[in-house]
């Protein structure tokens, strides 16, 4: 039978919280482009240093060149496997400042500020520290905290921060959302907490729920701008399923809107150059892209680092082997382990940068984009301080080339369009570079590796961040969320304007880019939209 209530489009971080959710109460069928999420170099932490850049699990995007970045192409990994993005991403659990959701809801789109958005982050989450106002327990989504695992070298990086008179959190998801602090993780028993593990998986036993993978959605299928089923390939073959009740879209901020345009809903002139039938001109699908842009700061150490440790051969056996043992040590966890939410002036009513404190090193391997190796780190022991902008106000754009589904999107980035996002470039380089120099983290700085103590003026902080920045990852924002169609996709509860029994629930639905990593906001959106569309089927 090809009939069932809901069709999800996407099984990664949004679908599977869906998938689970739906099919306690009707038949959904769940549709992924990838393949299975089985492989060690997916469940075992630190192996994203190796999927980031492997077609067999990642959809391997090019951005358009931008001028902002000196017409430099950005590599922009994607996940196409079970559990989609969260499972090939550096697995920082981050909700973000609760003004990104005051200012969603303030934007027309009641339901959505951070008050009503938290019980949903709780619903599903187990935290490492139980229940309470904040935070979870027993739920799905495993959220650990490694304050007994990181690399010395981040104690230095927090009292770095202390002397210069920032705050310390113990929880950036907690009461103090800003400061130096530790990243919480989702990983659970030193293995990989995505969303196929923690949802996908235990809803699998349910006969209501069928998935299907190497299942390439090609359209959106409309009868009277209502939403009755979807076409794709699987395994060459083109098939059609249909929808009793709703087809979601869950395919991220690039998959999602090039679905629509594909189906025919997205601006008039685009589809009409490709050769799309319009079905209902929706100029916002593809516009109002949003990211976060960094670069990082590379120091060499007088004191080891994780590069002694991983470089060597004799240094990754042995990480292999206490892994396989224990369950711990560099393989079981992000080397993304400390890090900072600042303000960097006066005046701020928010934090404006976003830190990241790696106690490890991998510049050669950045100078080929996406050949980003985290397992082959640099020579030298050496750490590295990356920053961007928390809420950038520059914005790109997504839109398909062609009437073919097997061809890639144009993704057009347009980072720096704006002043705003221009000074924070530049104060961000100058606090980088306090934190190295502020004891004690001072005491065991060797030099500067890159840029170089050279770059010291603003022409020149800028036009290193050209030559050497990039994305964090973070896409969002292409078919967002608000009350009027001609500035947003979807309304507050996700329904697209105009279309009927069609959501859209993932990162592209955000009215702006959250301040942090995105996983944990796109699981929360997608908690809060199954109990919106059981409401709404009722």
């Amino acid at each position: 039978m090809n009939a069932f209530d809901y069709i999800i489009v996407g099984a990664g971080s949004a679908g599977c919280v869906l998938a689970k959710r739906l099919c306690a109460s009707d038949r959904v069928l769940l549709l992924e482009a990838g393949g299975s999420d089985r492989s060690p170099l997916i469940q075992v932490p630190l192996g994203y240093g190796l999927t980031f850049a492997d077609p067999k699990y990642n959809w391997m995007y090019t951005t358009e060149p931008d001028p902002a970045l000196n017409q430099r192409a950005s590599f922009w990994p994607r996940g196409k496997v079970l559990g989609g993005s969260s499972s090939i991403n550096a697995m920082v659990y981050i909700r973000g400042q609760q003004s990104d959701y005051d200012d969603w809801a303030a934007a027309g789109n009641p339901g959505w500020s951070w008050d009503e958005v938290l019980p949903y982050f709780k619903k599903h989450e187990d935290h490492v520290f139980g229940a309470n106002a904040h935070h979870g327990a027993g739920g799905e989504l495993r959220v650990s905290d490694f304050a007994d695992q990181v690399h010395p070298l981040c104690e230095r990086f927090l009292q770095a921060g202390k002397n210069l008179g920032f705050a310390r959190t113990q929880d950036f998801n907690g009461a103090l959302k800003e400061g130096f602090g530790l990243w919480q993780m989702t990983i659970r028993d030193g293995r990989r907490a995505s969303s196929a593990n923690a949802f996908l998986r235990p809803a699998l036993q349910r006969s209501q729920l069928v998935l299907k993978t190497h299942a390439h959605v090609t359209r959106v299928l409309l009868e009277d701008k209502k939403a009755v089923g979807v076409e794709c390939l699987i395994a060459g073959v083109k098939q059609t399923f249909t929808a009793r009740k709703e087809v979601i879209l869950s395919g991220g901020a690039i998959n999602s809107p090039q679905l629509l345009q594909l189906s025919g809903i997205g601006d008039q002139a685009l589809l009409e150059k490709v050769g799309v039938p319009l079905v209902l001109h929706a100029p916002r699908v593809g516009q109002g892209l949003q990211d976060h842009v960094c670069v990082s700061y590379f120091f060499k150490s007088k004191v080891p680092t994780l590069n002694d440790q991983l470089n060597p051969w004799y240094g990754k056996l042995w990480a292999g082997l206490r892994y396989a043992f224990t369950r711990r040590g560099p393989l079981g966890m992000s080397v993304n382990q400390a890090g900072a939410f600042v303000r960097s002036r006066p005046g701020l009513a928010r934090p404006n940068l976003h830190l990241y404190f790696n106690p490890i090193s991998y510049s050669a391997a950045t100078i080929k984009p996406g050949r980003f190796k985290i397992t082959n780190p640099d020579a030298f022991s050496a750490f590295l301080i990356s920053f961007n902008t928390c809420v950038p106000t520059s914005r790109g754009s997504v839109s398909i080339t062609s009437n073919n589904p097997l061809d890639k999107p144009r993704i057009e980035t347009h980072f720096l369009t704006t002043e705003h996002d221009l000074r924070d470039i530049v104060e961000g380089s100058r606090m980088v570079r306090s934190i190295a120099n502020s004891q004690p983290l001072a005491d065991v700085l060797e030099s500067e590796h890159l840029p170089g103590v050279g770059v010291q003026s603003d022409a020149d902080i800028l036009q290193d961040f050209r030559s050497r920045a990039g994305s964090v990852y973070h896409a969002s924002c292409t078919c967002a969320m608000g009350p009027d169609p001609a500035s947003s996709v979807v309304d507050a509860r996700l329904r697209v304007h105009g279309i009927a029994s069609l959501r859209v629930v993932d990162a592209s639905v955000f009215p702006t880019v959250t301040s942090g990593n995105t996983n944990g906001p796109v699981m929360m959106v997608a908690e809060k939209a199954a109990e919106m569309i059981l409401q709404d089927n009722a």
